[in-house]
């Protein structure tokens, strides 16, 4: 009897262990099974992820592509706002050569008659009294005295209207010139005044600029841009002077640093304007006059430099807008996207 409660024991302990193995296999089974599930789930995830990413990606890119397509056509349009100025600077030079070198082909005919004059009767010169007075009544009519120092007058004029007519075209040009993003190492005045013959005609009927240059190293920029920049202040600066003041372009240096300040004696604004400029398509101007986008440009462009540009103003006094640029760029830097574009 003992033995077969043994028995019967050691029977009924290996069922329990069988029933424990069988829930301990279903447990683990089905922990499997749902560890299949979730890894199933996650690398669902993670593909998901990667086409968010890439779709974030492709995003980004148009968002770029569109970023430089609104800032080259706000350049475009400033030249084209400029346009009209700089044919009235090209005309007036050229106006003026055209009448010097019509008034030299006068004094040019006269002169040329008086020599073939003198050529005729030299041998006759003394002897004959009738062509000495000819010769007397020839020269009176030509003004040798006057016509030859109005000659060296009008060709001097007429060199430096060709002059300035190379000197306007030139600055548009480089102000102008497309798809420049490699860094220059340039001297930054002489962009300055490269940007002054452009905006000659918009500025030079509301305002005198007095340039109050500083010791400046050259700088490594972008040059058409910096240009870009440079002509935003300015005609915002004149078209904020209400009938005639002045505009002071004033540049320095300090330690690894250039400033540019472009101070007015214009309108001004308050507090809450200022703090407004530099938003896009933000325009106090009239319907047609501006399109809010050339102050966001010109803090894009100067951030992307690695520098930063500061307006102060008060109102009936003034505004003057400062950069400061750093006079090398770090390797770093991108200029993926930047270009150009009045507030």
């Amino acid at each position: 009897m003992s033995n077969q409660g043994s028995t019967f024991g050691l029977f009924q302990s290996t069922i329990v262990l069988e029933g424990q193995v069988r829930n301990r296999t279903r447990d683990l089974e089905a922990a499997l099974r749902e560890n299949e599930k979730m890894t199933r789930a996650l690398q669902n995830a993670m593909e998901r992820l990667e086409g968010e990413k890439e779709a974030q990606r492709q995003l980004l890119l148009k968002l770029e592509e569109a970023h430089v397509q609104l800032l080259q056509s706000e350049k475009l349009a400033s030249i084209g706002q400029l346009a009209a100025g700089v044919a009235h600077e090209i005309n007036n030079p050229i106006g003026f050569i055209n009448s010097n070198l019509g008034t030299l082909s006068e004094y040019a005919s006269a002169l040329l008659k008086l020599i073939e004059t003198y050529e005729m009767g030299e041998a006759q010169l003394r002897a004959d009294p009738e062509f000495s007075a000819r010769l007397d009544d020839v020269k009176k009519d030509a003004d040798i005295a006057f016509a030859r120092e109005d000659i060296l007058s009008l060709l001097d004029e007429s060199m430096e209207g060709t002059q300035r007519v190379r000197d306007i075209v030139q600055s548009l040009r480089d102000f102008s010139r497309p798809g420049e993003m490699g860094w220059e190492i340039v001297d930054v005045h002489q962009g300055i005044n490269s940007t002054l013959n452009v905006v000659r005609n918009e500025v030079k009927h509301t305002a005198e600029v007095i340039l109050e240059y500083g010791d400046l190293p050259s700088v490594e920029c972008v040059p058409s841009q910096l240009n870009q920049v440079v002509m935003n202040l300015l005609v915002n600066a004149a078209q904020a002077i209400p009938d005639y003041g002045t505009i002071t372009i004033r540049t320095s240096s300090d330690g690894d640093q250039v400033a540019i300040a472009v101070i007015d004696t214009g309108a001004g604004m308050a507090a809450e304007t200022c703090a407004k400029v530099f938003d896009p398509f933000f325009t106090t101007k009239p319907v047609g006059k501006g399109t809010g986008l050339g102050l966001s440009v010109s803090y894009s462009i100067i951030e992307r430099h690695n520098g930063r540009i500061d307006v102060q103003s008060e109102p009936g006094v003034g505004t003057t807008f400062t950069m400061r640029l750093p006079i090398r760029q770090t390797p770093a830097v991108e200029l993926d996207g930047l270009s150009s574009g009045a507030c």
